[in-house]
């Protein structure tokens, strides 16, 4: 008995139709003409759009005197730091005018209208009360090398005496400048704390889920016969 041979199913080749040449421009690269958009060739963007984009990704220069003033020093002095700083500065600075300048009394005040606001502007925030008050006592401490005065102690101590009562209007102006600065650092740190305050109060009011608020509100009380 002969046993009927099978054959396996072959996959004959599917008839394809060939392509629009808009169909082939679009598998090429090109985007096939749309209703909202202008059929043309792909090309590459023009300069303009390039120096844009180029010149959109650059920061802004930043102005020599702000790169100068970020540099400058900016410590936080406790009251007594900036006490000792203020009267030992103004005191070396007094030693240099009258070994330097000859005892000038505008070298001596234009330097302490620096170290004034230096001093009012370094004292930390808890104790910025201390900047007007060291103020004054390293004026006078300073004048101490710069007076002049007798041999004797008396006559030295009346020379000191003179030199801050002829030159007051330099004592009067360093402690408004460290006035100034300390009242405008107390009025930017109330400021600051004031919009805390009142970011924290929007924070607690505003629920962190939106079905928090339903969750929340009491519910009605049933009434029993």
């Amino acid at each position: 008995m002969e046993q009927p041979r099978t054959r396996t199913p072959q996959s004959r080749p599917r008839r394809t139709t060939p392509l629009p040449p808009q169909a082939r421009a679009g598998r090429g690269g090109a985007r096939p003409a749309g209703p909202g958009r202008q059929a043309g060739p792909a090309g590459p963007a023009p300069e303009s759009a390039t120096v844009y984009r180029a010149g959109a990704g650059r920061a802004r220069p930043v102005p020599p005197v702000l790169t100068a003033l970020r540099r400058f020093p900016n410590p936080r002095l406790t009251g007594l730091g900036s006490g000792l700083f203020c009267v030992g500065t103004m005191l070396v600075l007094g030693l240099l005018d009258s070994l330097l300048f000859g005892s000038s009394k505008a070298f001596y005040g234009v330097t302490f209208l620096l170290v004034s606001g230096l001093t009012a502007g370094w004292v930390r925030k808890a104790d910025l009360v201390a900047g007007p008050i060291a103020v004054p006592i390293a004026f006078a401490v300073g004048v101490v090398p710069i007076a002049q005065g007798g041999n004797g102690f008396g006559a030295q101590v009346m020379g000191v005496v003179t030199t801050l009562a002829l030159n007051a209007g330099w004592l009067y102006a360093g402690t408004l400048v460290a006035g100034v600065v300390v009242l405008v650092r107390r009025a930017r740190l109330n400021a600051h704390r004031e919009a805390q305050r009142r970011a924290a109060a929007a924070a607690g009011r505003r629920p962190s889920q939106p079905g928090q608020a339903k969750a929340q509100a009491p519910k009605p009380r049933r009434r029993t016969a």
